[in-house]
């Protein structure tokens, strides 16, 4: 059964629809069935991997409104083993029309459900709110990942944060656990950067990823080309950061061992599962590196 992760953080700014879409790439990129659900209704998500805004599409409203299934809402992206299950703005109002609703916080993991089987890994990119789209998403989660800016009002958010994620373990998710939090937009340059991981670090001990996502600006440019950073430009500093992220999770449970070494091809060497891809256009040909560990 496939392993649900929500990115979530009810402050602003943080980069967790960056890190929602890039893990979900490099993920991917491993060869691993990966779903991108947008539950945000500014659906940046699903705009930065190429699809338009279409208030027609099935969207994650959908789903959480019963109105369409999960397999319906899915759409492919540009890499072969990434789906996106898109939003819209539309969205915005599930907020209020499942306020009565029967069984509201648990609309989107009913939706999910018949999924699970067939992704490795469900990534869902929350809303910056503590809102009914949020709850639905850590109640459909297994795990919560927190990108977090190495900043004091950052830490100040993530106690709300916290004392909600114990709320929903005491009464409707007691299995959620915390996957990590991950700082981004890290200058290690400079003293306060360096006082906020220790402080960080003290509090989550090894829930701290190991890895950390810099300032990048091939990082933001991607998303206005609708692609991901590993797609746009896999030399940069932001895609070897996701990369690695991705390695921290997928070692996390488990899942680096149990996938199979890819087959021999050409000259091209053999290394441990996963195989991880790097896309270049090199004489207006897609081709396909594998990055082996350092």
């Amino acid at each position: 059964m496939g392993r649900v992760i929500a990115v979530a953080n009810q402050k602003g700014g943080v980069g967790k629809t960056t890190t929602a879409i890039n893990l979900a790439s490099s993920i991917a990129a491993a060869e691993v069935n990966t779903l991108l659900v947008d539950c945000d209704p500014q659906s940046n998500a699903t705009s930065g991997l190429g699809l338009a805004k279409d208030p027609d599409r099935i969207s994650t409203y959908y789903l959480l409104m019963g109105a369409a299934s999960a397999e319906e809402a899915l759409q492919n992206t540009e890499l072969e083993q990434l789906w996106i299950i898109p939003s819209h703005k539309n969205l915005i109002g599930a907020n209020i029309e499942l306020v009565s609703a029967d069984r509201r916080e648990f609309r989107l993991r009913d939706a999910l459900a018949p999924l699970r089987d067939r992704f490795h890994y469900i990534i869902l990119d929350c809303p910056p709110a503590l809102d009914l789209l949020t709850l639905n998403a850590l109640v459909a989660a297994d795990a919560v990942l927190i990108p977090m800016q190495a900043e004091y009002f950052a830490l100040e958010g993530i106690s709300e944060l916290l004392d909600t994620i114990e709320r929903i373990r005491a009464g409707l998710n007691p299995d959620l656990t915390i996957e990590g939090v991950v700082l981004t937009m890290f200058d290690d340059r400079t003293n306060l950067a360096q006082q906020v991981t220790a402080e960080v670090s003290r509090f989550f001990g090894d829930k701290l990823c190991k890895t950390t996502i810099p300032r990048n600006v091939r990082l933001a440019e991607a998303p206005s080309h609708g692609k991901p950073v590993l797609v746009y430009d896999v030399r940069s500093r932001g895609a070897e950061s996701y990369i690695q992220l991705a390695k921290e999770i997928l070692g996390h449970s488990g899942v680096v061992q149990e996938m199979p070494s890819p087959e021999p091809q050409d000259e091209q060497q053999v290394v441990n599962a996963p195989r991880w891809k790097r896309w270049m256009r090199e004489r207006n040909k897609l081709i396909t590196i594998n990055i082996q560990d350092r």
